[in-house]
């Protein structure tokens, strides 16, 4: 939310950003902390979900343009924290690898805005689905298209397309967190981590 505040100022002292466009954009950080609060209501849904995959052994999560990182970050708080093992990767590039360890025991959440490349993602779940795997989406917008392709929704508030990755992130760490738990893993203090200012 800082940095999106700093590349507004930015923005708006070169020139580049309009004053309409910035309005836009400072409504919607405004809005931010009601939507946290709507997600975090809703976390029994996301607690219940845990229940379903906590046995699993590996994850994939997708995500496409913007939401690619929020994929890494999903993958990487489940491996940190229950010791599942679990790969972001880029949806638009999923059949470079990833797609040869689809089957009926693999797990794949896509990260699925209503965005420029929905459309896309909504095809990669179909070669998901067409191999088996299970399909969890986390999105802002569960039209009939999406609830056809995916087994399990997770729905965010819809917020302004630049701002969408900090929602959907909450999401992804309450799944890691509840997932976990229910292993009995030490939420606190996950084994082997350094925070990265005390290592070489």
């Amino acid at each position: 939310m800082c940095l999106t505040l700093l590349a507004v100022y930015l923005g708006r002292r070169r020139g580049v950003l309009g004053p309409e466009r910035a309005r836009e954009i400072l409504g919607a950080l405004l809005a931010v902390p009601n939507h946290v609060e709507q997600i975090l209501e809703g976390e029994k849904v996301i607690e219940d979900l845990a229940g379903l995959f906590y046995k699993h052994s590996n994850f994939l999560y997708l995500g496409r343009g913007i939401h690619y990182p929020i994929a890494l970050e999903g993958a990487l708080k489940l491996k940190e924290i229950s010791y599942i093992h679990a790969e972001g990767y880029p949806a638009g590039e999923m059949k470079h690898g990833p797609i040869a360890l689809i089957d009926e025991k693999m797990p794949v959440l896509f990260l699925a805005p209503r965005d420029g490349v929905y459309e896309k993602v909504l095809s990669n779940m179909e070669e998901v689905k067409a191999r088996g795997g299970i399909v969890i989406a986390v999105t802002d917008h569960a039209d009939d298209r999406l609830k056809e392709k995916a087994d399990h929704l997770v729905q965010v508030p819809r917020t302004d397309p630049l701002l969408s990755p900090i929602l959907s992130t909450i999401p992804l760490q309450l799944f890691a967190y509840h997932v976990a738990v229910l292993k009995g893993t030490d939420v606190d203090q996950p084994r082997n981590l350094a925070k990265s200012v005390t290592v070489e």
